[in-house]
């Protein structure tokens, strides 16, 4: 069997992150946990792993980037960089959920009860995430939504199984659920590329590839530009 090497880029919440793997198997990564440094970090980061790797981008087979939801400027930017090399390059692009990819990189860690429910968290604002809901074989329960969490956020389920929530969208949260024996806040999970390498590489057999020209990320909610009022007017 030929070797398929898979570029990944990640870029719905505050991580910048870019990999590469071969057949399924993360071969090298780079995650860069600053604000606002997707626009001016994550061509070089492409750039290292390439050098790091001793690819070229002619060795490259596709591209697969994280389609969120998440942030709108972050997803943007990666979805553009992703839809740029495989222009240049003519290789197809993958988009891959990124609760999804979040899902698998944390049942991956071995941190999960194999009976417990999954909510991979991306903060939005206030006490707003955008979550969805994943068994243990990282097989989806409920479909991603923006969603305002309360001490009640879960009891829809109804299933009677432990929930667990991670992600940028949960760090907030452990006050809320501190007395709840039913959910489990694990804080301080990150975002990384190498989360979507299983499921990139499983798109890659299928032939599940986006159309480069029409491809969008999935916002889940439309964009609202706010100005702030200064002095009492509105500018």
């Amino acid at each position: 069997m030929s070797t398929h090497y898979i570029l990944q880029i990640e870029t719905a919440t505050q991580v910048c992150s870019a990999a590469l793997s071969a057949n399924g198997e993360t071969m090298a990564c780079i995650d860069v946990d600053e604000p606002n440094v997707h626009a001016s970090r994550l061509t070089l980061l492409v750039q290292e792993l390439l050098q790091k790797t001793g690819l070229k981008v002619s060795d490259l087979s596709a591209v697969a980037v994280s389609k969120g939801p998440g942030s709108y400027t972050g997803l943007r930017i990666g979805v553009s960089t992703a839809k740029g090399l495989c222009y240049a390059a003519d290789l197809p692009l993958i988009g891959v959920d990124t609760l999804a990819g979040m899902a698998t990189g944390f049942a991956s860690q071995g941190q999960l009860d194999r009976n417990a429910l999954m909510c991979p968290m991306v903060d939005a604002r206030r006490m707003e995430v955008y979550t969805a809901v994943f068994d243990g074989r990282v097989q989806p329960i409920a479909p991603a939504a923006a969603v305002i969490i309360g001490p009640q956020s879960f009891e829809y389920l109804g299933l009677g199984k432990r929930i667990t929530l991670f992600g940028s969208g949960a760090d907030k949260l452990d006050a809320i659920f501190s007395e709840d024996k039913q959910i489990e806040v694990i804080t301080g999970f990150k975002n990384s590329a190498s989360y979507l390498s299983r499921l990139a590489d499983q798109a890659y057999r299928e032939g599940s590839f986006e159309n480069v020209v029409y491809f969008e990320p999935f916002y889940l909610k439309d964009f609202v530009a706010t100005t702030p009022k200064q002095g009492g007017r509105s500018h």
